[in-house]
């Protein structure tokens, strides 16, 4: 009787017929392809930012303004629009579960390295555990996931998940941590007696204070209600929220003109003088590598996803930090420079780990 290790290896070399091996071929080139077109507008668009920064033709606060209109105008516009349109019922299903496992875990280590490793605060802590866990799903995801997966039902899923769960937490840290609403008022000193009461307070007023919760919540009972905007509205939020993204790459560049003269001042805070080479270092390898591998180990061998939904969660982990993370930490006064270098260095980095996972896993399923 033949060994069964011999008849699976003699069936799969079976399998691979020069016409089932040009079309692997033929979907990892157009993988290829789509990753370049997706990460084209990112790199140009921050680029752009980073040419008018030295430019100074917008003026010495257009980082500052632009980063304002995005967090309190157009990021609220667009998070409605996305929830109100979308359905809350998809979250359970087997595929989310390991996504979700994957940025829980990968979030909890961003927050833990950067306390333990580096000495930073909760509302730092909070940004190095975005930065570290929190993917591109909009204007990257979706393009890659179309292209490579056929569609972008999946993403729309993280997106909201992100949205309406992610968020908030690390909202809530930022809120809990500078005492700041929504980075534009005083700060930690600035409420009298900051006692539990206080705390307890400034938490259940979060939602209302914060425009980015607000106006997902907003969104979560537009859509709980079925209720449909009138046109012009729906429009007016369309065109406004689709100023989000390209505003925040643009904002993204304008940061990327460092001022060593400034960052090396006696009189910045001491968490803004320090190096931050390697809690970046840290964030994008636990962003582009281990929440990948977390991702599949619990998407394979513990809830054994079909191939094609398994490709979706390790692709979609594997996409790079959100400028969101640049634009909380600039809004709420911290340090830009962790977000801001985990944001441009995992987005160059992903280019491999995002080909990588296409290659491994998209030739398995067809």
């Amino acid at each position: 009787m033949p060994c069964p290790a011999v008849v699976r290896a003699q069936r799969r070399a079976s399998r691979r017929t020069p016409a089932r091996e040009a079309h692997n071929g033929a979907r990892i080139m157009a993988g290829m392809h789509a990753l370049l077109s997706a990460f084209a507008p990112i790199w140009m668009l921050t680029a752009i930012g980073y040419a008018v920064g030295r430019s100074g033709l917008l003026g010495a606060q257009a980082e500052a303004v632009l980063g304002r209109f995005v967090f309190h105008v157009a990021m609220p516009a667009a998070l409605f629009t996305m929830v109100s349109g979308a359905r809350l019922n998809t979250f359970a299903n087997s595929s989310m579960v390991a996504f979700a496992a994957g940025t829980a875990l990968v979030c909890g280590l961003g927050f833990l390295a950067s306390g333990r490793l580096f000495g930073r605060g909760t509302a730092d802590r909070a940004i190095g555990s975005m930065a570290s866990g929190y993917v591109n799903s909009a204007n990257l995801g979706i393009p890659v996931a179309v292209q490579v997966l056929g569609d972008a039902s999946f993403v729309a899923q993280i997106i909201l998940f992100q949205v309406l769960l992610v968020s908030p937490v690390i909202l809530a840290l930022l809120d809990s941590g500078t005492g700041m609403g929504t980075g534009a008022g005083a700060g930690a000193g600035a409420e009298p007696g900051s006692g539990r009461a206080v705390v307890f307070r400034r938490m259940l007023t979060m939602p209302v204070r914060n425009p980015i919760i607000m106006a997902s919540l907003l969104g979560v009972a537009v859509s709980a209600l079925g209720l449909r905007l009138p046109h012009a509205l729906a429009h007016s939020c369309d065109l406004l929220g689709a100023a989000a993204v390209p505003t925040a790459l643009i904002t993204l560049g304008l940061s990327l003109n460092a001022r060593p003269a400034a960052d090396d001042s006696p009189e910045l805070p001491q968490r803004t003088a320090r190096p931050v080479r390697a809690e970046v270092v840290v964030a994008v390898a636990l962003k582009t590598l281990v929440q990948p591998l977390i991702a599949l180990a619990v998407g394979g061998p513990l809830l054994h996803l079909p191939e094609h939904q398994l490709l979706a969660v390790v692709l979609c982990s594997a996409l790079p930090t959100a400028q969101n993370a640049f634009i909380y930490a600039q809004q709420y006064g911290l340090d830009t420079r962790v977000a801001r270098n985990a944001v441009v260095a995992s987005t160059v980095v992903s280019m491999a780990t995002l080909s990588v996972a296409t290659w491994a896993l998209g030739t398995t399923g067809s």
